[in-house]
């Protein structure tokens, strides 16, 4: 049921909130100069669709005025005009610069509360959901790279840049563009449960599908090794966490003496070995936390630590809270 206003010049829709256990409408919206990889989160949805063995989602791709849109590569895609259809979940798209649509396109979003039961945004999406006042004094996230111009422009945006997705009531938010697959499995997953959730991610090839506390950034990322020889030990040690990882075996991966490898590796890392590997343990086992319901002790020996002192001591450095900690603010949805 619903009834319609006038709000700008585009017709608004009260609606009373959908029945879950009903077909979802997802409206993605996008608007000129949008960046086309936002699009992959309508491959959650169809996936879900098939794995689940029934339609639960109908995904429709909106604009403001329907018709082709232009992407920040330069080409069109089709849309629908975003008043034609009410929708269980709007999804914001983000852009490359951060710039805000038309204003009526801004008061609709305004209003999309009173009509949706979820509003979501990928990526610089979260500086429209912002200007529209939708994030005032909420939880919210947003790509890293934008997250000091953001709050410059919405201080009072209680904004965290260092996860990859962010619930706060019925308003989510994703960080850089791939993160928008991340919070479209965990929409799934709140629909759907978690056993499609992991179907949807494993059809995809989505490495492991991560939590919304995880950090944006990857230890092997940050340490942005330079060589070929340096790169081959990390990407050895992230698939081996529980193997011996010494400086002498991973030197022996990159065919150079150990002392060799110590001093080549802390040029071009920043870091010595020892620390580097913990890094990728730490965020191995944190992934586990969120993912899994495996207690600490087996997390500890799966990532390499052996026992769950080593484990909280280097969960210490890194998050200044031990292991235990992060697993029960998880559990009880506080990250």
């Amino acid at each position: 049921m619903h009834n319609d206003h006038i709000c700008g010049n585009m017709v608004k829709k009260v609606m009373t909130f959908p029945d879950i256990r009903l077909m979802h409408t997802i409206g993605l919206v996008v608007f000129p100069n949008f960046q086309s990889l936002g699009l992959a989160v309508a491959s959650v949805f169809e996936y879900a669709n098939i794995l689940n063995g029934s339609k639960m989602y109908q995904f429709r791709l909106v604009s403001e005025e329907g018709g082709p849109v232009m992407t920040s590569q330069t080409f069109s895609v089709n849309t629908e005009r975003l008043c034609d259809s009410t929708y269980d979940t709007l999804i914001v798209a983000g852009d490359n610069e951060c710039k805000l649509p038309s204003a009526s396109l801004l008061d609709y979003i305004r209003n999309a509360p009173t009509q949706t039961r979820r509003i979501a945004s990928i990526c610089t999406g979260a500086f429209i959901l912002a200007e529209a006042g939708l994030l005032e004094g909420k939880h919210a996230t947003t790509h890293w790279a934008h997250a000091n111009n953001f709050r410059k422009c919405y201080p009072n945006v209680l904004l965290d840049e260092d996860r990859i997705f962010v619930v706060d009531g019925q308003i989510w938010t994703s960080a850089g563009l791939t993160a928008g697959v991340d919070l479209a499995l965990a929409i799934v997953e709140k629909d759907l449960g978690s056993e499609v959730a992991r179907m949807v991610a494993r059809k995809l090839v989505v490495y492991q599908r991560r939590g919304g506390g995880q950090s944006q950034f990857s230890a092997l990322l940050e340490l942005d090794p330079k060589s070929d020889r340096v790169q081959k030990a990390l990407i050895y040690a992230k698939e081996n966490l529980r193997s011996d990882l010494s400086v002498e075996s991973l030197a022996e991966i990159a065919r150079l003496s150990p002392r060799q490898f110590s001093r080549v590796f802390r040029e071009e890392t920043g870091q010595t070995p020892a620390k580097a590997i913990e890094h990728l343990r730490v965020e191995a086992a944190r992934l586990m936390i969120e993912t899994s319901q495996h207690p600490i002790e087996i997390i500890a020996r799966e990532t390499g630590f052996g026992d769950r002192e080593r484990m909280r001591q280097a969960f210490l450095r890194a998050f200044g809270q031990p292991p235990q900690h992060i697993q029960r603010a998880f559990t009880s949805g506080h990250l």
